[in-house]
């Protein structure tokens, strides 16, 4: 169902004008906009080109891929329809695409700069410009999901809000976001995170929206060590610089993706870890 973002009617017609108030969205480059003027303080536009370079192979981008997709397989083998908010460069949804041919594939974001990457890594994919707080859509996607995009909102419980009015009843909530407040550094400023979660936290915020919260995963936990380490030379730094993070040497690329094949090997199989630099949540929609 569609939902006027002017005056909060829903929208019956096949076309996205409402017939109450006259509110129509722009039609821009294959896509509908929802938004006038830029985007939010959440991201920095210039980051999409480097960071559609990086993606490819990298170990983080790829483990975390793995890890989506089988999830999405293990809890919504039915889905018909998918929503993913906030896809910068498209590199989740295209990849969830090609696994999921059949599925209705939908992808948001609020900044402009980033929807020719994702035309050209997704094509099939429905793309639409808004912000998690302003979804346009109401009882209307089996899944939806947002990788590591809510500790980037301020009103992270508006967006789940939000992200539950999207969801059919019964639907479900794929989230991963970074954990542990204590590894805040360098490159949650850059980001522009508000916020590292506990377990703790973002299951009440979950709950607090209207879900019921399936699993609750750490992932990058074998890896922690080397994080935490990575951390404190950042903080003890006279100039940190975030992207250190990324440049590493191919073979250590190599070995990380190994490492993190066996961490979700385990997690397949029910493992699970107190520690780890992000979460992965499965919520369902409740009422």
């Amino acid at each position: 169902m569609r939902r006027c973002l002017r005056c909060d009617r829903s929208i019956a017609s096949p076309s996205w004008t409402c017939i109450a108030c006259g509110f129509s969205p722009e039609v821009a480059a294959g896509y509908l906009s929802f938004v006038n003027g830029g985007g939010e303080d959440g991201f920095e536009a210039e980051f999409f080109a480097p960071l559609a370079d990086l993606e490819p192979g990298f170990w983080w981008f790829e483990a975390r891929n793995e890890l989506i997709a089988w999830t999405l397989r293990r809890w919504f083998p039915s889905m018909s329809s998918f929503l993913e908010i906030g896809c910068g460069t498209g590199y989740v949804i295209s990849r969830l695409a090609r696994e999921f041919p059949g599925v209705r594939m939908s992808a948001s974001e609020i900044f402009a700069e980033a929807m020719p990457f994702v035309a050209r890594r997704a094509p099939g994919a429905e793309r639409y410009r808004f912000g998690a707080c302003d979804i346009p859509f109401r009882v209307e996607f089996d899944v939806v999901g947002a990788f590591d995009v809510v500790e980037h909102i301020g009103s992270d419980d508006v967006a789940l809000a939000e992200m539950r009015r999207a969801t059919r009843p019964g639907g479900g909530l794929v989230l991963t976001v970074p954990q542990h407040p204590a590894l805040w550094g360098p490159s949650d400023d850059i980001g522009h995170h508000k916020r590292r979660y506990t377990r703790r936290m973002l299951r009440e915020r979950l709950e607090a929206a209207g879900y019921r919260v399936l699993a609750l995963r750490s992932f990058v936990a074998l890896l922690m060590p080397l994080l935490v380490a990575s951390r404190l030379a950042a903080r003890r730094s006279a100039a940190p610089d975030p992207r250190d993070e990324f440049r590493i040497a191919p073979w250590m690329n190599r070995v990380l993706t190994g490492v993190m094949a066996l961490e979700r090997a385990a997690i397949m199989r029910g493992a699970d870890s107190p520690f780890g630099g992000s979460l992965i949540a499965v919520a369902q929609r409740t009422g």
